[in-house]
């Protein structure tokens, strides 16, 4: 048997109840994966919620990424082998896969070696943060060394990560919070600059730091009305990319604040469901892998499956500097 988070309503945390499930099996193109460490995702919590960018389906499973080893194999399934090292990244609809589970059932297309020398908790915490930050700064969005980049929820595994991508590549990267209190650990992490967003006047801020330019690249996980200021804090020509909707509210078009201006969406699905795009990103994360580059902040490590709650209250908190791991069987 296998354990499975699954929620028959949507609300807080406590709505995930844990069930058994007889051992799942494989469909053709899938894999079953013996889930060794679960990566926590903004995402999971709004599909939860009910407010994720797809409507939730009840009773339904969660879960984006995890590392682990593959178990079995299905039809048409070549590439991979029973027993290898894995990462699973966001290549799938919650409402048809999760892998909050001892066990999971997901498209072989999901799946990212694992090196080596990473550990599970970290294979668990590096693919999404580093595919979003590569997939939508350098991928899509064209940054290059030189350029300054403004990251908005920085203390985010996803902001953290874009801050070390950002600086792979030779940019600028510079972080917003809401309070100074964070500052150093987001200097630690990379940021060449900190603004603290309930403290300073963003705008003002970014134009004394970019000698009244602003940001060639803007990266948002927030979108809403602060948008408006981020245009204003972006230079003219400059890319502002919208990549999480976390304020939950109506996002304004700026174009009266500034005409010049790319204004795009990104979602890491766009990447994650091309096979050509996905594995240049693996080979671009796996290098400052295993180079030491890009190491995942962990902000905290819940053992067994039965914590699964009090990890997304944690989620919800706001006070993490990095990713949620939650490992199925309680053990490193």
């Amino acid at each position: 048997m296998t354990r499975t988070v699954r929620f028959s309503e949507l609300g807080e945390p406590d709505v995930l109840r844990i069930e058994e499930d007889p051992d799942p099996q494989p469909g053709p193109g899938e894999v079953v994966v013996d889930v060794a460490a679960i990566g926590l995702n903004r995402a999971e919590s709004m599909f939860r919620r009910g407010t994720y960018i797809e409507t939730t389906h009840l009773p339904a499973r969660l879960g984006y990424e995890c590392s682990g080893t593959v178990a079995l194999l299905g039809e048409g399934v070549t590439r991979w082998s029973v027993g290898e090292r894995v990462s699973v990244v966001p290549a799938f609809s919650m409402n048809d896969y999760g892998v909050y589970a001892d066990r999971a059932v997901v498209p072989a297309r999901a799946l990212v070696p694992l090196p080596d020398a990473t550990s599970w908790v970290d294979g668990a915490a590096v693919w999404m943060p580093f595919l979003v930050g590569y997939g939508g700064l350098v991928e899509t969005g064209g940054l290059k060394a030189g350029d300054h980049v403004l990251v908005t929820a920085a203390t985010s595994s996803v902001g953290l990560a874009s801050l070390a991508v950002a600086r792979r590549v030779g940019a600028i990267p510079i972080a917003t919070s809401r309070s100074s209190s964070k500052a150093a650990a987001l200097e630690e992490a990379g940021a060449a600059h900190v603004v603290a967003t309930g403290e300073e006047d963003l705008v003002e801020r970014v134009l004394e730091i970019t000698d009244g330019r602003g940001c060639e690249h803007v990266f948002d996980a927030v979108a809403g009305p602060g948008v408006a200021d981020l245009a204003r804090a972006t230079a003219k020509g400059g890319v502002l990319t919208i990549h999480g909707l976390l304020s939950g509210q109506p996002t304004p078009f700026p174009a009266e604040t500034l005409p010049d201006l790319w204004m795009r969406a990104y979602t890491l699905f766009a990447m994650t469901h091309d096979e050509q795009r996905l594995r240049r990103a693996g080979a671009f994360v796996g290098a400052g892998l295993r180079d030491g580059a890009f190491t995942p902040q962990v902000d905290r490590v819940f053992d067994g499956l039965d914590q699964v709650v009090d990890a997304h209250r944690h989620l919800e908190s706001n006070t993490q500097v990095g990713k949620i791991v939650l490992l199925p069987g309680g053990a490193r």
